[in-house]
């Protein structure tokens, strides 16, 4: 499909991978996939990244600057974050969405492009729009396609194989053979909520192997229980009670 796909889920789900496998099972698959994090950059800084500029077009501006638009032609821009995304920029990326078509910072140029758009979020846009920070005529025009990746913890029966191969990709890196994974070890991995997914997944099986020694995957049980039991502070605790 050359729809636009808005994917939905907690930070650590695994997002920008559900991303990327809907490019490489598309038509597009041969042309550029680019991922933008909407989130990390300044407002002014992400509508130059976006859109490209020209020479002069601003301070510090040196030479002209190709946009990630223009980048991923005939491929798939990922916009990760896409919640935060300021107001004065949705209008123009609507525009974009809509007509394909944009102008660098400094020209009236118009260039047009052949972009597929797949956006993600952890936050509810549809509280955004209601709150008045996320345009709704942009929210259903991302909106096309939802896809929600569910958090780690509704789907306990994916840990066992994502622990497996987690433990092997770490074990070819390190140069280590691990043959098995103690069942009392797994039930743990099993049982335990992962407020951070997949992602705290991934690096708690990193810091296991280091810790191997044998053939028999070393997992710091205790650690899982100490993290499980511990409270979440109130809002108003300082540094130092946190601490």
């Amino acid at each position: 499909s050359k729809a636009t796909v808005l994917i939905r889920g907690e930070s650590g789900t695994g997002k920008e991978l559900v991303a990327r496998l809907l490019h490489e099972q598309s038509p597009r698959h041969a042309k550029p996939f680019v991922t933008v994090n909407c989130g990390a950059l300044p407002e002014t800084l992400l509508e130059s990244e976006l859109f490209g500029h020209e020479k002069g077009a601003f301070t510090g501006a040196d030479q002209r600057r190709v946009g990630w638009f223009e980048q991923a032609e005939g491929g798939t821009l990922f916009l990760d974050e896409v919640g935060e995304i300021p107001l004065e920029l949705q209008v123009k990326l609507l525009r974009v969405l809509q007509e394909q078509e944009f102008e660098r910072l400094g020209s009236t140029r118009t260039i047009r492009v052949n972009v597929r758009v797949i956006s993600a979020t952890n936050r509810d846009l549809a509280q955004l729009v209601e709150d008045k920070e996320f345009r709704s005529d942009l929210y259903y025009r991302i909106n096309v396609f939802p896809v929600t990746v569910p958090p780690l913890r509704e789907r306990a029966e994916d840990i066992p194989a994502l622990v497996r191969h987690f433990a092997q990709k770490f074990a070819l890196r390190m140069k280590k053979r691990i043959e098995t994974i103690p069942a009392e070890a797994m039930k743990a991995l099993r049982n335990y909520s992962w407020p951070g997914n997949v992602r705290e997944l991934e690096n708690f099986i990193e810091r296991a192997v280091i810790l191997t020694q044998g053939p028999d995957l070393s997992v710091p049980i205790a650690e899982l229980k100490r993290t499980q039991n511990h409270t979440t502070p109130s809002a108003t605790t300082t540094l130092e009670q946190a601490e």
